[in-house]
């Protein structure tokens, strides 16, 4: 294996990992945001405030998206187990 291989195989793993957490990062980010600045205009600091909705939206969003997350691994996957015998040369 030459080191291009290996560092285009990394750069694809590392592509694939931010299309396939960024759904949720951002669901996140945007519902933390949104909690945040409800919770500075009513003044009220309740923890589980902000974390109930996180996980609710997170959930949400996982639920719609999940099919297609197992759907792109698995075709990653697919691909790299096939692709070794010509990476060994």
């Amino acid at each position: 294996m030459t080191p291009e291989t290996i560092l285009s195989l990394s750069q694809d793993a590392l592509w694939l990992t931010l299309q396939l957490v960024s759904p949720l990062l951002l669901t996140a980010l945007s519902v933390g945001v949104t909690v945040g600045l409800f919770q500075a205009a009513t003044q009220i600091n309740e923890m589980t405030l902000s974390f109930i909705p996180k996980l609710l939206a997170v959930g949400g969003v996982l639920l719609t998206t999940g099919a297609w997350m197992l759907r792109t691994m698995t075709e990653y996957t697919r691909h790299l187990v096939e692709s070794i015998p010509t990476l060994l040369h």
